[in-house]
Protein backbone atom coordinates (compact mmCIF):
# COMPACT_ATOMS: atom_id res chain seq x y z
CA UNK A 1 0.00 0.00 0.00
CA UNK A 2 0.74 3.87 -0.39
CA UNK A 3 3.05 5.05 2.36
CA UNK A 4 0.69 6.52 4.79
CA UNK A 5 0.65 10.74 5.53
CA UNK A 6 1.45 11.95 8.34
CA UNK A 7 -2.43 12.92 9.11
CA UNK A 8 -3.50 9.46 8.58
CA UNK A 9 -0.77 8.26 11.18
CA UNK A 10 -2.03 10.25 13.77
CA UNK A 11 -5.08 7.86 15.21
CA UNK A 12 -3.13 4.80 14.62
CA UNK A 13 -0.22 6.16 16.63
CA UNK A 14 -2.42 7.41 19.64
CA UNK A 15 -4.11 4.18 19.41
CA UNK A 16 -0.87 2.69 20.15
CA UNK A 17 -0.50 4.59 23.37
CA UNK A 18 -3.99 3.75 24.51
CA UNK A 19 -2.70 1.44 27.24
CA UNK A 20 -0.61 3.90 28.93
CA UNK A 21 2.49 2.58 28.49
CA UNK A 22 5.90 4.18 27.47
CA UNK A 23 7.40 4.17 23.96
CA UNK A 24 10.37 5.08 22.13
CA UNK A 25 9.88 6.56 18.53
CA UNK A 26 11.39 3.90 16.99
CA UNK A 27 9.23 1.13 18.25
CA UNK A 28 6.03 3.13 17.36
CA UNK A 29 7.49 3.58 13.80
CA UNK A 30 8.12 -0.35 13.72
CA UNK A 31 4.91 -1.04 15.01
CA UNK A 32 3.02 1.50 12.24
CA UNK A 33 4.85 0.07 9.63
CA UNK A 34 3.29 -3.42 10.63
CA UNK A 35 0.07 -1.96 10.98
CA UNK A 36 0.20 -0.43 7.50
CA UNK A 37 1.62 -3.54 6.06
CA UNK A 38 4.66 -1.41 4.69
CA UNK A 39 7.13 -3.35 2.65
CA UNK A 40 11.50 -3.33 3.67
CA UNK A 41 11.26 -1.32 0.32
CA UNK A 42 8.71 1.43 1.52
CA UNK A 43 10.08 1.81 5.46
CA UNK A 44 13.43 2.26 3.70
CA UNK A 45 12.31 5.38 1.50
CA UNK A 46 13.87 8.74 1.36
CA UNK A 47 12.88 11.93 1.12
CA UNK A 48 13.98 13.88 -2.27
CA UNK A 49 17.12 15.17 0.39
CA UNK A 50 18.32 11.57 0.73
CA UNK A 51 18.83 12.43 4.42
CA UNK A 52 15.83 11.05 6.35
CA UNK A 53 13.22 7.93 5.94
CA UNK A 54 10.15 9.83 4.33
CA UNK A 55 7.86 7.03 6.80
CA UNK A 56 9.82 7.71 10.30
CA UNK A 57 9.87 11.29 9.00
CA UNK A 58 5.83 11.46 9.14
CA UNK A 59 5.39 9.12 12.21
CA UNK A 60 7.69 11.88 13.95
CA UNK A 61 5.44 14.44 12.68
CA UNK A 62 2.46 13.01 13.72
CA UNK A 63 4.03 12.87 16.97
CA UNK A 64 4.71 16.24 17.28
CA UNK A 65 1.50 17.54 16.42
CA UNK A 66 -0.20 15.51 18.90
CA UNK A 67 2.55 17.04 21.36
CA UNK A 68 1.74 20.36 20.69
CA UNK A 69 -2.21 19.61 20.66
CA UNK A 70 -1.88 18.36 24.45
CA UNK A 71 -2.43 15.22 23.37
CA UNK A 72 0.61 13.01 24.08
CA UNK A 73 3.53 14.13 25.81
CA UNK A 74 7.60 13.17 26.57
CA UNK A 75 7.86 12.96 30.33
CA UNK A 76 11.85 12.03 29.32
CA UNK A 77 13.72 12.36 26.45
CA UNK A 78 12.75 9.63 23.62
CA UNK A 79 9.67 8.52 25.14
CA UNK A 80 6.16 9.08 23.93
CA UNK A 81 2.82 8.55 26.39
CA UNK A 82 -0.81 9.45 26.25
CA UNK A 83 -1.85 12.08 28.27
CA UNK A 84 -5.49 12.85 29.93
CA UNK A 85 -6.76 14.79 26.95
CA UNK A 86 -5.76 11.89 24.41
CA UNK A 87 -7.54 9.33 26.56
CA UNK A 88 -10.54 11.72 26.42
CA UNK A 89 -10.02 12.10 22.48
CA UNK A 90 -9.87 8.03 21.93
CA UNK A 91 -13.76 7.98 23.94
CA UNK A 92 -14.84 9.98 21.80
CA UNK A 93 -14.13 7.93 18.75
CA UNK A 94 -13.46 10.10 15.96
CA UNK A 95 -12.83 8.69 12.85
CA UNK A 96 -9.65 9.96 12.06
CA UNK A 97 -7.69 12.83 13.31
CA UNK A 98 -6.15 15.76 11.34
CA UNK A 99 -4.95 19.40 11.64
CA UNK A 100 -8.36 20.74 11.40
CA UNK A 101 -9.55 18.05 14.17
CA UNK A 102 -6.20 19.50 16.34
CA UNK A 103 -6.95 23.41 15.65
CA UNK A 104 -9.52 23.26 18.38
CA UNK A 105 -6.94 23.15 20.86
CA UNK A 106 -5.45 26.72 22.14
CA UNK A 107 -2.18 24.92 22.20
CA UNK A 108 -2.12 24.03 19.03
CA UNK A 109 -3.18 27.15 17.52
CA UNK A 110 -0.33 28.59 19.08
CA UNK A 111 2.68 26.35 17.88
CA UNK A 112 0.76 26.00 14.09
CA UNK A 113 0.10 29.90 13.68
CA UNK A 114 3.11 32.18 13.35
CA UNK A 115 4.23 36.12 13.39
CA UNK A 116 6.76 37.65 11.18
CA UNK A 117 9.62 38.75 12.98
CA UNK A 118 9.80 41.72 11.19
CA UNK A 119 6.08 42.92 11.40
CA UNK A 120 4.67 40.70 14.14
CA UNK A 121 2.25 39.92 11.34
CA UNK A 122 -0.18 36.59 11.95
CA UNK A 123 0.73 33.68 9.27
CA UNK A 124 -1.62 30.90 9.37
CA UNK A 125 0.42 28.06 8.58
CA UNK A 126 -1.55 25.98 5.48
CA UNK A 127 1.32 22.97 5.41
CA UNK A 128 -0.57 20.88 7.98
CA UNK A 129 -3.86 21.22 6.10
CA UNK A 130 -1.91 19.11 3.00
CA UNK A 131 -0.99 15.45 3.20
CA UNK A 132 2.45 16.35 3.24
CA UNK A 133 4.58 17.12 6.14
CA UNK A 134 6.64 20.66 6.71
CA UNK A 135 9.81 19.39 5.55
CA UNK A 136 7.64 17.31 2.44
CA UNK A 137 6.59 20.44 1.45
CA UNK A 138 9.70 22.24 1.70
CA UNK A 139 11.86 19.79 0.03
CA UNK A 140 8.43 20.09 -2.91
CA UNK A 141 9.06 23.65 -3.05
CA UNK A 142 13.19 23.32 -3.76
CA UNK A 143 13.12 20.70 -6.37
CA UNK A 144 10.36 22.57 -7.77
CA UNK A 145 12.21 26.44 -8.12
CA UNK A 146 15.34 24.15 -8.87
CA UNK A 147 13.40 22.53 -11.85
CA UNK A 148 12.71 25.77 -13.38
CA UNK A 149 16.27 27.51 -12.66
CA UNK A 150 17.43 24.24 -14.67
CA UNK A 151 15.46 25.18 -17.62
CA UNK A 152 16.55 28.65 -17.18
CA UNK A 153 20.11 28.00 -17.21
CA UNK A 154 19.67 25.47 -20.47
CA UNK A 155 17.60 28.21 -22.68
CA UNK A 156 20.60 30.61 -21.50
CA UNK A 157 23.52 27.99 -22.50
CA UNK A 158 21.96 27.55 -26.01
CA UNK A 159 21.85 30.98 -26.21
CA UNK A 160 25.48 31.51 -26.33
CA UNK A 161 28.10 31.94 -28.36
CA UNK A 162 30.71 28.78 -29.14
CA UNK A 163 33.29 30.23 -27.45
CA UNK A 164 31.67 30.90 -24.38
CA UNK A 165 29.96 27.88 -24.39
CA UNK A 166 34.07 26.31 -24.60
CA UNK A 167 34.74 28.42 -21.48
CA UNK A 168 31.79 27.55 -19.85
CA UNK A 169 32.28 23.55 -20.02
CA UNK A 170 35.80 23.99 -19.06
CA UNK A 171 35.16 26.08 -16.14
CA UNK A 172 32.39 23.35 -15.19
CA UNK A 173 34.99 20.62 -15.58
CA UNK A 174 37.63 22.63 -13.39
CA UNK A 175 34.93 23.44 -10.63
CA UNK A 176 34.17 19.12 -10.68
CA UNK A 177 37.67 19.00 -10.16
CA UNK A 178 39.50 18.17 -13.55
CA UNK A 179 41.79 19.75 -15.53
CA UNK A 180 43.85 21.46 -12.30
CA UNK A 181 43.19 24.85 -13.13
CA UNK A 182 41.45 27.02 -15.30
CA UNK A 183 44.85 27.68 -17.13
CA UNK A 184 45.88 24.50 -17.39
CA UNK A 185 42.41 23.86 -18.24
CA UNK A 186 41.96 25.51 -21.42
CA UNK A 187 45.34 25.20 -22.58
CA UNK A 188 43.84 21.22 -22.59
CA UNK A 189 40.90 22.15 -24.03
CA UNK A 190 41.62 24.53 -26.56
CA UNK A 191 40.15 23.35 -29.81
CA UNK A 192 36.96 24.72 -30.92
CA UNK A 193 34.40 22.28 -33.14
CA UNK A 194 30.74 22.70 -34.58
CA UNK A 195 28.97 24.82 -31.93
CA UNK A 196 31.15 23.53 -29.56
CA UNK A 197 34.50 21.54 -28.16
CA UNK A 198 36.91 19.00 -29.05
CA UNK A 199 39.76 18.54 -26.92
CA UNK A 200 41.73 17.26 -23.78
CA UNK A 201 41.24 17.71 -20.28
CA UNK A 202 43.77 16.31 -17.26
CA UNK A 203 41.81 14.13 -15.40
CA UNK A 204 43.71 15.08 -12.13
CA UNK A 205 45.98 17.66 -10.64
CA UNK A 206 48.86 15.70 -11.27
CA UNK A 207 47.79 14.91 -15.04
CA UNK A 208 48.19 11.33 -14.33
CA UNK A 209 45.40 10.57 -17.02
CA UNK A 210 43.76 12.90 -19.90
CA UNK A 211 39.94 13.10 -20.98
CA UNK A 212 39.02 13.73 -24.04
CA UNK A 213 36.22 15.65 -24.63
CA UNK A 214 33.26 16.78 -26.82
CA UNK A 215 30.41 19.03 -26.27
CA UNK A 216 27.53 20.01 -28.71
CA UNK A 217 25.38 23.09 -27.71
CA UNK A 218 22.73 22.14 -29.92
CA UNK A 219 19.42 22.91 -29.41
CA UNK A 220 16.63 20.34 -27.80
CA UNK A 221 15.06 19.22 -30.89
CA UNK A 222 18.51 18.35 -32.37
CA UNK A 223 18.82 14.78 -30.48
CA UNK A 224 22.26 12.76 -30.26
CA UNK A 225 21.70 10.03 -32.10
CA UNK A 226 24.49 6.76 -32.14
CA UNK A 227 26.76 7.95 -35.37
CA UNK A 228 27.93 10.43 -32.92
CA UNK A 229 28.66 8.60 -30.44
CA UNK A 230 30.23 6.41 -32.79
CA UNK A 231 32.61 9.50 -34.26
CA UNK A 232 33.60 10.25 -31.08
CA UNK A 233 34.69 6.68 -30.06
CA UNK A 234 36.77 7.00 -33.06
CA UNK A 235 38.24 10.23 -32.26
CA UNK A 236 39.31 8.39 -29.25
CA UNK A 237 41.00 5.90 -30.77
CA UNK A 238 42.75 8.30 -32.73
CA UNK A 239 44.15 10.03 -30.12
CA UNK A 240 45.11 6.87 -28.17
CA UNK A 241 42.44 7.88 -25.47
CA UNK A 242 40.46 5.22 -23.53
CA UNK A 243 38.12 8.01 -21.53
CA UNK A 244 35.83 10.17 -22.80
CA UNK A 245 33.18 12.84 -22.28
CA UNK A 246 30.67 13.87 -24.47
CA UNK A 247 28.38 16.84 -23.25
CA UNK A 248 25.24 18.31 -25.18
CA UNK A 249 22.88 20.86 -24.92
CA UNK A 250 20.09 18.59 -26.00
CA UNK A 251 19.52 14.66 -25.43
CA UNK A 252 20.68 11.67 -26.24
CA UNK A 253 18.91 8.88 -28.59
CA UNK A 254 17.87 5.73 -26.59
CA UNK A 255 20.13 3.89 -28.88
CA UNK A 256 23.12 6.45 -27.89
CA UNK A 257 22.52 5.87 -24.51
CA UNK A 258 22.31 2.13 -24.61
CA UNK A 259 25.94 1.97 -26.90
CA UNK A 260 28.56 0.02 -24.37
CA UNK A 261 31.76 0.30 -26.75
CA UNK A 262 33.41 -3.33 -26.91
CA UNK A 263 37.25 -2.27 -25.91
CA UNK A 264 38.31 -0.47 -22.67
CA UNK A 265 36.77 3.17 -23.78
CA UNK A 266 34.95 4.35 -21.06
CA UNK A 267 32.50 7.43 -21.89
CA UNK A 268 30.02 9.22 -19.92
CA UNK A 269 27.48 11.02 -21.67
CA UNK A 270 26.24 14.60 -20.17
CA UNK A 271 22.40 15.65 -21.63
CA UNK A 272 21.43 19.16 -21.33
CA UNK A 273 19.57 18.24 -18.10
CA UNK A 274 22.26 16.76 -16.50
CA UNK A 275 24.79 19.85 -17.58
CA UNK A 276 22.23 22.86 -15.57
CA UNK A 277 21.48 20.38 -12.54
CA UNK A 278 26.02 20.64 -12.79
CA UNK A 279 25.75 24.07 -13.40
CA UNK A 280 23.38 24.54 -10.11
CA UNK A 281 25.87 22.04 -7.83
CA UNK A 282 28.78 23.37 -8.73
CA UNK A 283 27.83 26.90 -8.87
CA UNK A 284 28.60 28.31 -12.34
CA UNK A 285 26.34 30.38 -13.61
CA UNK A 286 24.17 31.16 -10.56
CA UNK A 287 24.19 33.18 -7.68
CA UNK A 288 22.95 32.28 -3.92
CA UNK A 289 19.40 34.26 -3.49
CA UNK A 290 18.76 33.10 0.23
CA UNK A 291 19.66 30.08 2.36
CA UNK A 292 17.40 28.08 4.80
CA UNK A 293 19.03 26.30 7.86
CA UNK A 294 16.85 23.00 8.94
CA UNK A 295 17.94 22.08 12.24
CA UNK A 296 17.26 19.08 14.83
CA UNK A 297 17.69 19.04 18.39
CA UNK A 298 21.18 17.70 19.61
CA UNK A 299 20.51 15.14 21.52
CA UNK A 300 24.18 14.47 22.36
CA UNK A 301 24.30 17.75 24.19
CA UNK A 302 22.03 16.51 26.66
CA UNK A 303 22.94 12.87 26.78
CA UNK A 304 24.46 13.92 30.62
CA UNK A 305 21.61 15.18 31.95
Amino acid sequence: MPIPDYQTIMLPLLKLLEDGGEYKLTALVDMLGNQFGLTDDERAELLPSGQTFLFSNRVGWARTYLKKAGIIDSPRRGITIITARGKNVLRQKPKQLNVSFLRQYPEFLEFHNTKKPDTGELVIDTLGITSQTPEESLEASYLSIRKALAQDLLDKVVSLSPAFFEKLVVELLVRMGYGGSIKDAGKAVGKSGDEGIDGTIKEDKLGLDIIYIQAKRWKPGNVVGRPEIHKFIGALAGQGAKKGVFITTSSFTREALEYIPRNETKIVLIDGEQLAQLMIDYNLGVALQQTFEVKRIDNDYFSSE
